[in-house]
């Protein structure tokens, strides 16, 4: 490895579809690349409830790429229970003071998930080095960063002393390893309301951002020099998500780059075996013109098997030399004109990226709301598992009626009548029919045995 190469590190607060089409456009325009919205963050109960599933890959059942380094298996009851840790004392102090009962708080966590203008908890992504970096590497390698990602959780709730972190989960399932933190942000000393409350917008904003991403990225690579026994450097920091794109900087221009520099060498080493074929010219020149009749024909000249071997090796190294010469002229031609081409059109490169952007944006709106038809499933599965249970309560029940039935009026003709008018009024259909005279028989031969 290169002990010089460069990581570049990524912090920020996600920007999921729980989030308003507004503050999707709006992230996009600030230095940060967050945006201090409201709508920035988990926002209820049910957005909770999808990052749970997805952070902890629920949906597919494929938790073995997955690291919880804090909290548990379930995001929304770390969550809760840090809502009781943080905020019960101040609620029950607040509860205490108030005369109307319409006015106490019964539940923090819930009375947010009901409160459209606040915040029930923020998700932070953290990662280090990007996809080219981690392409090569092994999981050995990457699972190392869990150690990394400990220490950053550490750091973040020093850094931030206002943010209280539920669940840690690093992903190892996708092109790079990275971690994401559900957290929940305070505020504290407050004189309306409760003294202590949850506040998204007091902690991060454009300013803060800045210094957490500032102190966060130093401490990062530190952790990850010490555990990897490394020494690499921190790529400049890029402001924003919508930077132009340079295109001397650009990973497929680089690599286009090389290729036409490894190709410019072959075209030399080419050039020069083309001025040895010239030289072997000369040679072959001199043998047909040295050539002398033969005495039967004199159209007809003799030559000898040397000279005839020196001819065919001299056509097999021009017809590989040329054949060689042409391809890599070619793709010289073809790499000088893209490297025109893409300097001539830097613009349409980018709203090309823009476009990938924007379908992969729309991969994970159908992710989602392929999380919330499930959801819907499973809530549907609910209700006919319930209705399941209310119809064989409801067997149970027609099972002791007619048991009641048979106790009550076995003895007695009207027995019989009452049966007989249950069947007439389609009450009882004809396997109930048989049921009932087949127990009547049996009873009636028990009787007879006793």
């Amino acid at each position: 490895m290169n002990e010089k190469e460069e990581l570049s590190y990524s912090l920020h607060l996600s920007n999921d579809k729980n989030k308003s089409k507004k503050a999707r456009r709006s992230v996009k325009n600030t230095e940060t690349g967050t945006t201090s919205l409201s709508n920035n963050a988990i926002q209820n109960h049910q957005q909770l409830s999808k990052v749970d599933k997805h952070n902890l890959r629920k949906y597919d059942e494929e938790q073995e790429l997955i690291c919880t380094i804090k909290g548990t298996s379930s995001i929304v009851e770390d969550t809760k229970n840090l809502y009781l840790d943080l905020f019960d004392d101040a609620r029950i102090k607040y509860n205490e003071k108030q005369i109307r009962n319409d006015r106490k708080i019964e539940n923090y966590f819930n009375h947010i998930s009901n409160d459209n203008k606040r915040d029930l908890a923020c998700e932070i992504i953290i990662e280090l080095g990007d996809m080219d970096f981690w392409a090569n590497k092994d999981d050995k390698f990457k699972h190392k960063m869990t150690e990394v990602f400990k220490e950053q959780i550490i750091d973040l709730e020093e850094v931030v002393p206002n943010f209280r972190i539920a669940n840690a989960t690093i992903h190892y399932d996708e092109s790079s390893p990275h971690l994401h933190v559900v957290g929940v942000p305070f505020k504290d000393g407050m004189k309306n309301g409760m003294e202590k409350q949850v506040g998204k917008s007091d902690v991060f904003n454009k300013i803060s951002l800045k210094e957490i991403q500032d102190k966060m990225r130093i401490y990062c690579i530190s952790s990850f020099n010490r555990i990897y026994h490394l020494n690499y450097t921190l790529k400049a920091k890029e402001e924003g998500r919508n930077v132009d794109i340079n295109v001397a900087n650009m990973n497929e221009y680089k690599k286009f780059k090389r290729e036409q520099e490894k190709y410019k060498k072959q075209l030399k080493e080419l050039n020069n075996k083309a001025d040895e074929l010239q030289n072997k010219s000369n040679e072959i020149n001199d043998i047909i013109d040295n050539l002398k009749p033969t005495i039967m024909n004199k159209n007809n000249y003799s030559i000898s098997s040397i000279e005839v071997d020196k001819i065919k090796e001299y056509i097999e190294q021009t017809n590989d030399t040329t054949s060689n010469l042409r391809n890599a002229n070619d793709i010289y031609i073809i790499l000088k004109k893209y490297e025109d081409d893409l300097r001539e059109h830097s613009n349409e490169v980018r709203n090309l990226k823009k476009k990938i952007k924007t379908r992969d944006d729309r991969i994970e709106e159908l992710e989602y709301d392929l999380n919330d038809a499930n959801d819907t499933i499973d809530e549907l599965e609910d209700k006919v598992s319930k209705l399941e249970e209310t119809l064989n309560y409801f067997k149970e029940l027609w099972k002791k009626f007619i048991e009641f039935l048979q106790d009550k009026f076995f003895s007695s003709n009207k027995y019989d009548d009452v049966i007989n008018d249950l069947y007439d009024e389609d009450i009882i259909d004809d396997n109930e029919l048989d049921i009932i005279q087949n127990n009547k028989n049996i009873d009636k031969n028990d009787d007879f045995e006793k």
